[in-house]
């Protein structure tokens, strides 16, 4: 778990926090290049009563390389 999550979980109350790591899960970053998915909670990060389908440039823990990953939410 990140600082930023971290922190994030010790200022909001308990369920507000379980939402938010729950809906953070259901966001997934999916790697141009290989392919591989990887969840934004997973990933460090938090996505929380959020919309739309951005790209984020980063560093793919399978094939290594730096490269744009979009973001989507499971169904």
């Amino acid at each position: 778990m990140t600082t930023v999550q971290r922190f994030f979980l010790s200022i909001l109350p308990s369920s507000m926090g379980k939402a938010m790591e729950k809906e953070s899960r259901l966001w997934t970053m999916r790697c141009k290049q290989c392919g591989d998915e990887i969840s934004v909670w997973d990933a460090g990060g938090i996505r929380y009563l959020a919309a739309g389908r951005p790209w984020r440039m980063r560093r793919c823990p399978k094939c290594a390389r730096r490269t744009w990953h979009e973001i989507h939410k499971k169904e």
